[in-house]
């Protein structure tokens, strides 16, 4: 992967930078220049932070705005942000209602927020809670445990969606309510092409079931026909969700960063097909549909399929406006 840089060790803090400076119609720098807040804030509401390593790009800080996140943290490639730093982004945007944070469940994530709320006391001027995200759609038939579920591009899905009941007003315990409900009815699968050296795969081989940090899959196969590949996420996906007859659904086909929209268009469609088509006794109908790069891996070649389960209040929460620099409807 060739980039354009200065300098190695400044590239996250000098792209958030970027970021800002192209969006200081609805964002601002934080103090430090390691997180983003909401230029114009709504009062009175409970403050959503999240965050998480940079070369996910536009998550988080991308969906930081009216409808979804009020600050992200950014920490170096890859690297969860340090909790001093949430604790900054947090200390921006929080009132006396609280603050939730949205934490991706990987090892360091969860301990620098776990930190971070623990610092919170005395420093923050409300109550801080904390949802995890971890969306994963585990193979069952490996038998991992659920407590192995990464979170993955449904932590977007979870955002958008307890952004907007924040926007309405929703007070802490409530947003933490939804929060747990929405993650309960996400499931995440990716795939995508080995990287260059990844263990000399060979280049017939597919990665199946990856993370978003370039890691390997939960296993390999062999490389097949797209719309095989496409059948094989959509069961894994919904042997997890489990969804009831006539059910609706959020689809999000999620880009890496490494393939073009030529190929995740077509690929949605393959999805979309491959529902109408799933076996059982269940009539699933794409409510919604999303398709982009959302959650990225730098420039991996590959994509993730994220499904959640809606009802009428879900689906009222998901249309509602947004406006932040990677996401905006209704406005």
């Amino acid at each position: 992967m060739t980039l354009f840089l200065n300098s190695p060790a400044a590239l996250a803090e000098q792209s958030l930078a970027g970021l800002a400076t192209l969006r200081a119609d609805i964002l601002r720098l934080g103090e430090g220049g390691r997180h983003i807040v909401r230029r114009t804030p709504s009062p009175g509401k409970v403050a959503l932070v999240s965050g998480g390593g940079a070369g996910h790009e536009p998550m988080h800080c991308g969906f930081v705005g009216h409808g979804m996140l009020d600050a992200a943290c950014q920490g170096p490639v890859f690297t969860s942000p340090t909790p001093d730093r949430v604790l900054a982004a947090a200390a921006d945007v929080t009132g006396p209602q609280g603050a939730l944070f949205i934490v991706k469940n990987y090892d360091g994530d969860r301990l620098n927020f776990d930190m971070a709320a623990e610092m919170a006391s005395g420093h923050l001027r409300g109550p801080v809670r904390q949802l995890i995200v971890e969306d994963e759609a585990i193979d069952l038939s490996r038998g991992e445990a659920a407590l192995n579920r990464r979170g993955l591009a449904g932590t977007m899905v979870v955002q958008k969606i307890v952004g907007a009941a924040a926007e309405r007003g929703a007070d802490l315990e409530h947003l933490v309510s939804l929060g747990s409900r929405v993650v309960g009815r996400t499931r995440t699968v990716g795939v995508a092409f080995p990287a260059p050296g990844a263990g000399e795969a060979p280049s017939d081989e597919i990665e199946f079931g990856v993370g978003i940090h370039g890691e390997p899959g939960r296993f390999r196969l062999k490389r097949e026909a797209a719309h095989l590949i496409v059948a094989r996420m959509v069961t894994v996906v919904l042997e997890s969700l489990a969804p009831p007859p006539d059910a609706r659904l959020l689809m999000v086909l999620n880009g890496f960063g490494g393939m073009p929209m030529i190929e995740l268009q077509w690929m949605a469609g393959e999805v979309c097909q491959a529902l109408r088509q799933a076996t059982g006794r269940r009539t699933l109908t794409v409510a919604r549909a999303l398709t982009g790069n959302y959650v990225t891996c730098l420039d991996m070649a590959g994509c993730s399929l994220t499904l959640t389960l809606l009802d009428d209040m879900l689906l009222d929460l998901w249309d509602a406006p947004v406006h932040a620099h990677a996401l905006r409807w209704g406005m």
